[in-house]
């Protein structure tokens, strides 16, 4: 059974047969609460940042780093939300939103409309969402840009004309505590690196999937990470 974003705790699902822990905090805010985190690769302790942090950039991609210099804290580089977006079937769907750079909206007017107001009716802030080029994953269009749905590139864009299609994720919770992005735009691949190498300043691209399902490789898994954890390596955090 597939649940919804606000539900019980103490089993919550996401995306596919496998049960998120309440205990497992990082999870838990990320997904319900939609609180900032920290996505630090499986493999190397690495952490994701857009290439470029200025919220007036939008052509630009994502990279790996391996150290967490002050510019980047100070401008929240290093923290991502995973925020609500709808429903594929039964699979909640997410945007990859970076906190860097994102833009306070303007309060709108009591007899304005309502929309983009969260649950404590402030108007939501702009933020620069993770998106994937409409060819990809072939080898000459697979990178990702940051940006927002009406600044990033043309090939950035949805084929059928909403800008969100090419920035709706999959996100899915893997046997080993880690998670997995899928775009839904194109289910047989996964968030990963330039010619598959993870290591320092590597470039985020769309590869395949080759585990044939929703749950990924190692190579390709995050763990979530609240802020107050950011230091903590990453082998260290599920022991």
């Amino acid at each position: 059974m597939y649940t919804q974003e606000r539900t019980a705790m103490s089993n919550l699902v996401v995306g596919g047969p496998v049960a998120v822990n309440s205990y497992d905090n990082a999870i838990v805010a990320a997904l319900i609460e939609n609180r900032p985190v920290m996505l630090v690769h499986a493999f190397n302790g690495g952490f994701l940042r857009p290439a470029e942090l200025g919220e007036a950039i939008h052509d630009k991609g994502v990279k790996l780093a391996t150290t967490l210099d002050p510019a980047t804290k100070e401008a929240q580089g290093h923290l991502w939300y995973i925020t609500p977006a709808g429903f594929f079937g039964q699979r909640p769907l997410y945007f990859l939103e970076s906190a860097a750079g994102q833009v306070p909206s303007t309060p709108v007017g009591a007899n304005d409309a309502d929309a983009g107001r969260g649950d404590d009716g402030a108007p939501k802030p702009q933020r620069r969402r993770i998106t994937v080029h409409q060819d990809a994953p072939e080898s000459t269009a697979d990178t990702v840009q940051v940006g927002l749905p009406d600044k990033v590139g043309d090939l950035w864009r949805g084929k059928n004309g909403a800008p969100e299609d090419t920035q709706l994720w999959v996100v899915t919770v893997t046997p080993w505590g880690g998670i997995t992005f899928v775009p839904i735009t194109h289910p047989d691949a996964i968030l990963g690196f330039k010619d598959h190498a993870v290591a320092a300043d590597s470039e985020v691209r769309l590869t395949y999937n080759w585990g044939g399902d929703f749950t990924g490789t190692v190579i390709n898994t995050f763990y979530p990470r609240l802020p107050n954890e950011w230091s903590v390596p990453y082998h260290h955090v599920f022991t």
